[in-house]
């Protein structure tokens, strides 16, 4: 599947983005404002003047908006995707052509809106791991200091660390050096 442009991306959201409530008046005008500010060459004074008209309803402005950045080509979609998650983030995430992108497992065309979150793993994998590792804190934390007490299990802690990721492995080989001298 090729990537979907900016542009591509504006179409399939523009209905979403159109429908009432989704955008505040408020939002809007920010949103023209910044492209007009920060990108003149995107919005004219003209446009933006246009773009603002209290006597046209949200909706028809809006309408405009959007058809005119599409086709004004793809970096100007681009800085209204831009300047739509800096004014309205919430409403960013929902964007059918994001789902669409996550559905597809094509990369995001955003770079640094990487979302956090957590594994799918459920609670049940959550425990288990919180187990092992509070298990294995206790096992090295009352383990007596006496070699001679647990060889075996002193033998198998200096050998996890090939197993267990290189953070766990440090504080294993820091606690075992003293003991693993004298083996």
């Amino acid at each position: 599947m090729t990537e979907q442009t900016y542009c591509d991306r504006l179409v399939q959201d523009t209905p979403f983005l159109t429908s009432l409530g989704r955008l505040s008046e408020q939002q809007v005008d920010r949103i023209i404002l910044q492209l007009n500010r920060y990108y003149p060459q995107i919005l004219s004074n003209k446009d933006t003047e246009k773009f603002r008209n209290p006597k046209l309803s949200l909706r028809v402005r809006l309408c405009d908006l959007l058809g005119h950045l599409q086709r004004s080509g793809e970096r100007d979609c681009q800085e209204f995707y831009r300047a739509l998650y800096i004014h309205a983030q919430p409403l960013h995430s929902c964007l059918p052509s994001r789902h669409a992108l996550q559905n597809s497992d094509c990369t995001e065309l955003d770079s640094g809106n990487a979302s956090c979150e957590l594994s799918d793993r459920g609670p049940v994998a959550f425990l288990t791991c919180l187990g092992l590792a509070a298990g294995l804190a206790l096992l090295i934390y009352c383990c007596p200091p006496d070699p001679k007490v647990l060889p075996g299990a002193r033998r198998v802690l200096g050998f996890s660390p090939v197993i267990i990721d290189r953070h766990v492995s440090r504080f294993l080989l820091a606690f075992l050096t003293d003991d693993l001298g004298g083996l």
